[in-house]
């Protein structure tokens, strides 16, 4: 496919891959000796590992998504976590993707190149400390740079602050339309302006929702992703290397065994009772079928039920999600409900089930197997299709927001970030229960070694269970 990319080759161009492949590239080369494009396009497939890869999966099982069956990863559904389990990780935020995206921001300043080419490395920066911030709470920011020894930790509220900044400056430069990357080198859009201008404004969007300030999110977000084609999107191809994350995960290496989507992810979008863990969950109705959609998402394995790597989400080569346009309208639907009440909110849920009910993102659908027909204020109404325990006709529109962001999100780690910005509204948070005892994992928790080589890690360590501030 256009675009698609040997990962193998891409990563001899960053410090270090996520392990997913299997020691592929124990000794990797140090960025700065690469020429710009090089270096972009590397920091671009560091993005993709980190907003993808291990840390999506980690993320996916604390929010809900899956349960962890053997091995490691029963022992992350158990909550079992330890500093070190966290290390790799770090890594694909601050090495893979952080570090080459800086120095191909280096690079281009040395090479003359200014405008869309500085924007783009902005924007990955800033969504790299978006994801970080969001899973560690407090890291470093303006030293988190490879010539200082211990960088200072900054507070999480900082931190966005500052991310939402940088977007700003990405912006302002990507505005000026000049000095687009050769082409070929941005993986993602090829250098587009307008498209990544959008990206900015809903990575805006999207970290004034975890902050919170839903009416700058509301405004963000009408700038934001426009279209589906506009969306920010890793690219695969056919190669072994070139491969979905996923599909290597559950299709090609050992670890498929490991991980099954959970039986209440599952339940939400199983119309057929016989492959239903709970038919009673499943959220269809007399104006939803999301038949569709678990076709889209889900396989019934060996194993259990687990991500579609045939023709669907986790398919040889289906596109890695990173910012797209339903986040986009989902952003609109919940800050537009929070901020403006509830026929703003009802308007963009019905412009994202349009949008679905014309094929959505489902790569595989059949026309046959998709309903999404529009609501109206009498289904949020007591007794309506949307209400059937007669909460109010406000909780009833947002329950069905979240949930709806929750089953788009699956594989992401935005849900991770519902899932603990929305734990205190109990009327329409997502209903996972906690896999053992009564406390749901709140954070990542810092890496061993980053304990061991930065004296400025914050001490004592922050439990697993303890909110990020902006969740508190």
């Amino acid at each position: 496919m256009k675009n698609s990319i040997y990962i193998i080759l891409i990563c001899l161009l960053t410090v270090a891959c996520d392990d997913i492949f299997e020691g592929i590239n124990n000794d990797p080369n140090n960025p700065t000796s690469a020429s710009f494009q090089n270096i972009l396009t590397g920091a671009e497939v560091g993005n993709m590992i980190l907003q993808a890869g291990e840390t999506a999966r980690r993320a996916g099982i604390f929010a809900g998504y899956y349960t962890g069956i053997d091995r490691q990863h029963l022992g992350f559904s158990q909550y079992t976590v330890t500093t070190s389990d966290f290390d790799n990780i770090w890594d694909d935020a601050f090495v893979n993707t952080l570090r080459n995206a800086r120095v191909a921001e280096e690079a281009a300043v040395e090479q003359g190149i200014e405008g869309v080419s500085i924007g783009i490395t902005q924007v990955l920066q800033a969504m790299t400390f978006g994801t970080a911030t969001s899973l560690y709470g407090d890291i470093p920011f303006d030293e988190a740079r490879f010539d200082v020894e211990n960088p200072q930790f900054e507070d999480q509220e900082v931190v966005y602050g500052k991310v939402q900044t940088l977007l700003d400056q990405a912006i302002a430069n990507l505005q000026l339309g000049t000095g687009r990357p050769p082409s070929g080198s941005d993986i993602y859009l090829d250098g587009d302006p307008q498209k990544w201008i959008e990206v900015a404004y809903t990575l805006k969007a999207r970290y004034y929702m975890h902050t919170r300030e839903y009416a700058s999110a509301f405004n963000a977000a009408q700038n934001g992703v426009s279209a589906m084609d506009n969306g920010l999107f890793g690219p695969h191809g056919t190669g072994l290397d070139e491969s979905n994350l996923n599909y290597q995960f559950f299709a090609v290496y050992s670890r498929a065994a490991d991980l099954k989507t959970s039986d209440f992810m599952a339940s939400l979008v199983a119309s057929d009772a016989a492959v239903s863990p709970d038919i009673n969950n499943y959220r269809g109705n007399a104006k939803t079928d999301e038949t569709a959609r678990w076709n889209y998402l889900f396989a019934v394995t060996g194993v259990g039920i687990q991500p579609n790597t045939v023709d669907g989400f986790a398919a040889q080569t289906a596109s890695t999600s990173l910012v797209t346009y339903e986040e986009n309208l989902l952003i609109l639907a919940e800050a537009g409900f929070r901020n403006g009440g509830f026929g703003t909110g009802l308007q963009y849920l019905n412009e994202f089930r349009a949008f679905m009910n014309a094929g959505g993102y489902l790569s595989n659908a059949n026309p046959a197997d998709i309903q999404y027909d529009a609501y109206d204020a009498s289904d949020f109404a007591n007794g309506g299709i949307e209400n059937p325990d007669n909460i109010s006709s406000d909780d009833a529109l947002l329950r069905e927001i979240m949930e709806e962001r929750f089953v788009t999100f699956f594989g992401q780690i935005e849900g991770f970030n519902d899932t603990r910005r929305t734990e205190n509204e109990p009327v329409v948070r997502i209903h996972t229960t906690p896999n053992v005892g009564s406390d749901f994992p709140q954070r990542f928790i810092y890496p061993q070694t980053e304990i061991d080589r930065n004296s400025n890690t914050p001490n004592p360590i922050p439990n697993f269970f303890e909110p990020t501030r902006v969740n508190q």
